[in-house]
């Protein structure tokens, strides 16, 4: 099935799924993301939310949300979309990867609908955010791919209202339903969770190669702004010759302007046997990516001014100061530019930086 331009309800939560076909056996698969899961009547894909009824694929989740929430554009992470300025999140449940680190576990792992307990029409999402002062809304807390109809219609909903629109993700989603769910994102996030297939095998129950098929897609063939994620877990993909490869991968297929955020571990889920990431890993990881030849390497989820502010990739100059989600200093010109050099600093940028801050707000819908 291609993507629908509206939705079939067949009831409160439940709407007919795009990109599906039937198999020889009666079964039905799902052919959204690499999983492509094949499904009997009545059986839940891996993300849960994604169900065979009436032979086809339905999305049990449309409307229904685990919570809305106005954040700092910065954390999602994104530090070159509108610095300073509020989004307004919100997820489902479920997710179609198996990360045994999942730092979301309570979201992502859910497999209760009534995790889902609030109720809101796309166009209602959009009103909210325009209402609160927000720029963008972000589909995040679990992976958006799941819910891309809920997703899509919510984008196009804020679309209508100026708003932009922010995919937090792991990019692990087929071609075809690619095309139609990048359409409607201004920015994306991606998570790119290790730079071996081995890891995202043992570690994702995924894989690898689908990841950066997405990634390298997104920077040649849209014009979505992405930045990227790595968490660093210790022992497991924070040795320097991966992160070495990452990079040098990274600069090939990405460009040195596209930033990437490298993150701190803490014990979760499946794996709370294994200690936090130190900061001296996330220090060292962003001196061999910036010797590598990126350009805006961030680290995250410790307390690092230097590792979080923004720097000219031309003189060197300060140009975005943050403390955690407080920024300072502002010395970009029109255009994005520096006031020194008068290089660009690739990204989107107001005249001046939001006020929004580090409040974290929850907001009903």
């Amino acid at each position: 099935m291609k993507d629908e331009k509206t939705q079939t309800m067949l009831e409160p939560g439940v709407v007919r799924g795009n990109w599906w076909h039937r198999l020889d056996d009666g079964r039905v698969q799902c052919d959204l993301c690499p999983r492509l899961c094949k499904l009997h009547e009545d059986q839940r894909g891996f993300c849960f939310v994604r169900q065979e009824r009436d032979g086809g694929i339905s999305l049990t989740a449309y409307g229904r949300a685990s919570g809305f929430c106005i954040d700092p554009i910065e954390k999602k992470p994104l530090n070159h979309f509108y610095p300073g300025t509020s989004v307004l999140s919100f997820g489902t449940a479920g997710c179609n990867l198996g990360c045994r680190f999942c730092q979301n576990w309570d979201i992502s792992k859910s497999r209760e609908t009534a995790r889902l307990s609030e109720w809101a029409a796309p166009m209602d999402i959009a009103a909210t955010a325009s209402r609160t002062g927000c720029r963008s809304i972000a589909f995040t807390y679990n992976d958006p791919v799941i819910f891309a109809e809920y997703a899509i219609d919510s984008a196009v909903a804020a679309h209508d209202l100026g708003l932009k629109t922010v995919a937090v993700t792991a990019g692990y989603i087929m071609p075809e339903a690619r095309r139609a769910f990048f359409a409607h994102m201004d920015a994306a996030n991606v998570d790119l969770k290790a730079f071996t297939e081995t890891f995202y095998h043992k570690l994702c129950f995924a894989a690898l190669t689908p990841v950066l098929d997405t990634l390298v897609w997104l920077k040649r063939e849209t014009d979505v702004w992405i930045e990227v994620t790595t968490l660093l877990i210790p022992g497991q993909n924070d040795s320097e010759d991966e992160i070495a490869r990452l990079c040098d991968w990274f600069v090939e297929h990405l460009g040195p302007e596209t930033p990437l955020h490298v993150t701190a571990f803490h014990p979760d889920f499946r794996m709370t046997g294994i200690a936090a990431t130190p900061a001296s890993t996330l220090s060292r990881a962003r001196r061999q990516a910036k010797a590598a030849g990126l350009h805006h390497v961030y680290t995250g989820n410790v307390y690092d001014a230097e590792g979080q502010s923004t720097y000219c990739a031309g003189c060197g100059v300060l140009l975005i100061e943050r403390n955690g989600y407080h920024l300072g200093k502002w010395n970009l010109g029109v255009g994005g530019k520096c006031n020194r050099c008068g290089v660009g600093l690739s990204g989107h940028f107001d005249a001046a930086p939001g006020d929004w801050g580090p409040r974290r707000q929850p907001v009903r819908v």
